[in-house]
């Protein structure tokens, strides 16, 4: 699911060049003007050449976006329904194919919702249905109605689509800093409380010490204790204040991932399965994600990189690859071919970055593995078993019980 909904993201909205090739509809109507099958033939070809550059006119003007939102789209619009209703009074026959490109570049025009496209294109249907009927027969005029408006609603839906998923893109992006300026805001705050807060015990305490040294050397040395006991709290209090602060949930790593991936120009296919888990083990598992990542954009050279996460009854597996350059872009990098034991492999690259990560999954009962991909590129692989305590939290029990 995740996969299909990024590759949505990634598609690009037809530019103005997709919409050229639909004149090749009038081409039969061309062959017959230069065989002269065609009554006043000059008076069709400047009729045809006429609608071809009122066409372009209106599609170049109303997929520009400095150009869109002016009369210049409305008045090649118009000019371009004057030459298709004179063309399909006059000639018929496949000249009324000129009524489905007309409803085609009124979808363009008038797609966004301000504009009354509804209405327009049903009057284009309705009359286009009218003029092959009087000139041809009910069969014609049933085809080039719902010709017609098919190509206009069509059209108009497409693009108003992609521009929909354009801006869900943006306000996401923007939601996505503020929360990051927020949790940054909150985090300062909290940091700039606690050592406020800490170094001015601490500070007047270490007065008292001074001052009591020389008179009293017992109760210099109960203040002295004093400030022992106030930064080993601070310490457990500091350390509470920054594991809140850099652990998140696995899905918000993976929608970060995601984001930077996309950011970065790199297909990202994201899989995730399996029971709900532990918040340690989403933690850790968060942290190979953003360590993984992290080298994929800064080293890998990549044009995919995918992410499955797969939890079974007692153990969960999480795998990152990319296609990429594949270890030897990692020489500069922060990534480390690790085994369950945090130990760097025979010919691994150096870095602190997986091998950090190696020692806390192999202290949490799990490990950690990278190396080549099977085909190429780069692979890490973490296991960690379902339930799981992370291993920074027996250094803040002893510290609150120190």
């Amino acid at each position: 699911m995740y996969a299909t909904a990024a590759h949505i993201e990634r598609l690009k909205p037809p530019g103005r060049r997709a919409f050229l090739p639909w004149l090749f509809m009038l081409s039969g109507d061309v062959q017959a003007l230069f065989k002269g099958k065609t009554p006043l033939p000059w008076l069709g070809g400047a009729g045809a050449a006429a609608f071809v550059a009122l066409y372009v006119t209106t599609i170049y003007t109303s997929l520009d976006e400095r150009r869109r939102h002016t009369r210049a789209p409305l008045l090649a619009l118009a000019g371009l329904a004057a030459v298709t209703y004179a063309l399909g009074i006059g000639y018929a026959g496949d000249w009324l194919l000129c009524f489905p490109l007309l409803s085609l570049a009124s979808g363009i025009v008038l797609r966004g919702g301000k504009r009354p496209l509804g209405p327009v294109i049903l009057a284009l249907s309705g009359s286009a249905g009218i003029i092959a009927g009087f000139r041809g027969g009910a069969s014609d005029s049933l085809t080039v109605s719902y010709g017609t408006i098919l190509s206009g609603l069509v059209t108009a839906a497409i693009l108003s689509l992609f521009e929909t998923v354009a801006q869900l893109r943006a306000t996401r992006q923007e939601l996505a800093r503020t929360a990051v300026e927020k949790e940054r805001l909150r985090f300062s705050r909290d940091l700039h409380d606690l050592l406020g807060h800490t170094m001015s015990v601490v500070v007047v305490k270490a007065e008292a010490v001074r001052r009591l040294a020389p008179k009293n050397l017992e109760a210099a040395l109960g203040q002295a204790a004093d400030i022992e006991a106030v930064g080993r709290q601070a310490l457990t209090e500091i350390r509470e204040a920054v594991t809140g602060y850099r652990e998140g949930s696995l899905a918000t790593e993976l929608d970060r991932a995601r984001s930077a991936l996309d950011a970065a120009g790199i297909e990202a296919a994201v899989r995730r399965s399996g029971p709900p888990l532990a918040p340690q083990t989403e933690a850790l598992l968060g942290w190979v994600v953003r360590e993984g990542v992290t080298n994929v954009v800064r080293h890998s050279g990549a044009a995919r990189c995918e992410i499955e996460v797969r939890g079974g009854m007692d153990r969960i597996r999480l795998e990152i690859t990319d296609d990429g350059g594949g270890v030897g872009s990692r020489a500069t990098g922060t990534g480390a071919t690790s085994t369950a034991g945090g130990e760097a492999a025979e010919g691994a690259i150096g870095g602190t970055g997986l091998r950090g990560l190696a020692e806390r999954l192999s202290a949490a009962g799990g490990s950690l593995e990278s190396g080549p991909g099977a085909r190429r590129g780069f692979r890490l692989v973490a296991e960690l078993p379902v339930d799981t305590e992370d291993p920074m939290e027996p250094e803040v029990k002893e510290a609150r019980t120190a």
